[in-house]
């Protein structure tokens, strides 16, 4: 077995015929490389190793791209993470925006994830807590929106029982003014003797009641007119509230760039797939999008051609999508296509089609024509335990797809184009 300081001189004779500088980051690399060719465990690049394995999936994605071999080109990565002290409020946040701001039910699960998170704040960034906190906000929109509806049509309800009786109570005081109307008629037209005194007194009399009365339901009957009218008001205002409910929960589950789901709404429609599934075993296809090079996109061209390019790729992937399928922004540049098939063939015809319309066209933004490739990876439903470890590996595909060149769609039959 080769000793230490063997590897340490075969290092430098390394470095010397590679041409390569001999710097502390050059020495890390190929020190590291050797030792581990002899396996022979030295504590630094064990840690290395062990630091790598600790990063977040969107950690490892930005090591693997930039091909990142050493501890200080890690520390930019590392650096970009969330401050310590910034934490505690960060947390806080985020338990607020899961808390129903409507309904006022908390149950147990939520209260204990709070606390959880609360006595270590740091569990945020766990890929489990985060989804776990997805949950929580979509249980929230789904609670106060309940309530809303409940209460719309709560009042709904009451404002058209209210309208029914003012409108029986509009007719039976118009009937009632019409024979206090005919009362004061028949009062007016008896003619009474002049030397019967007391009896023109009673007639006078009868008729100033009923002339008072009439006054009084006219008054009474403008009054209820009024509240008729206010009440049809209400009633209007109810329907436009309810129609912006329809509207607010459209716009809740569609991503207001790409017009695609959100991953909120995805994570919906995936349970009910899911349940489809295990009840009918219709086959289908997790096909996960990510844009090649949309950091390039934005820095070189602005942030704002980087929407476009989202904005048309997302549509793209929308008007390809059959109606009973799905298509969600997964996030930043990626995105997620649920695709149900009976033969192979059709969902290699969904990213054949999707793939040359891509290819095939320019992404125009202002004077600008972008060329745009995307690399995908698919994994069918039926070859794994389940929908965690299918979506997993679609995610596997598309890094896969990634370093051997980008611009393919990897399937997990082997098959790529």
């Amino acid at each position: 077995m080769a000793s230490i300081a063997e590897i340490v001189k075969e290092t430098i004779l390394n470095i010397k015929k590679k041409n390569l500088d001999p710097t502390p980051k050059e020495y890390h690399k190929e020190f590291c490389k050797l030792a581990k060719n002899v396996n022979i465990e030295i504590d630094e690049c064990k840690k290395f190793q062990e630091a790598l394995r600790s990063l977040s999936n969107n950690e490892k994605k930005t090591v693997a791209e930039k091909k990142i071999e050493t501890p200080d080109d890690l520390i930019p990565v590392l650096l970009q993470r969330v401050a310590k002290n910034n934490i505690d409020n960060l947390t806080n946040v985020i338990k607020s925006g899961m808390t129903p701001s409507i309904s006022l039910t908390i149950d147990e699960e939520l209260a204990k994830f709070s606390i959880k998170i609360g006595n270590s704040p740091s569990l945020i960034f766990e890929e489990d807590i985060q989804k776990e906190m997805q949950k929580f906000i979509s249980q929230r929109f789904e609670a106060d929106q309940k309530i809303v509806k409940q209460k719309a049509e709560d009042i709904a309800k009451l404002i058209t029982l209210m309208s029914r009786y003012l409108e029986d109570a509009i007719d039976s005081n118009s009937k009632g003014s019409d024979n206090v109307s005919e009362i004061k008629n028949t009062l007016e037209s008896i003619t009474i003797a002049k030397e019967h005194e007391h009896l023109n007194a009673i007639q006078s009399q009868l008729i100033n009641a009923a002339l008072s009365i009439e006054n009084e339901i006219s008054t009474v009957n403008s009054q209820l007119q009024s509240g008729h009218t206010q009440v049809s008001a209400l009633e209007e205002k109810i329907k436009k509230l309810e129609g912006e409910l329809v509207v607010a929960k459209k716009e809740s589950s569609t991503d207001h760039l790409t017009g695609v789901l959100t991953r909120r709404a995805y994570d919906n429609a995936v349970a009910r797939i899911e349940k489809e599934y295990e009840r009918t075993g219709r086959s289908f296809a997790v096909v996960f999008f990510d844009i090649d090079h949309f950091k390039n996109i934005n820095d070189t061209y602005s942030h704002e051609a980087g929407d476009v390019v989202l904005s048309t790729f997302g549509r793209i992937l929308q008007k390809e999508t059959r109606e009973n399928d799905i298509v969600a922004r997964y996030g930043g540049e990626e995105f997620v296509a649920i695709i149900h098939f009976n033969l192979e063939r059709e969902l290699l015809s969904y990213l054949k089609r999707v793939k040359k319309i891509v290819n095939s066209n320019k992404f125009i933004y202002k004077e600008h024509k972008i060329k745009l490739t995307f690399s995908a990876g698919v994994a069918e439903r039926d070859s794994y335990d389940d929908f965690q470890s299918t979506i997993e590996y679609a995610d596997q595909l598309v890094y896969k797809a990634k370093r051997s060149g980008r611009d393919k769609i990897m399937l997990d039959n082997g098959k790529e184009f």
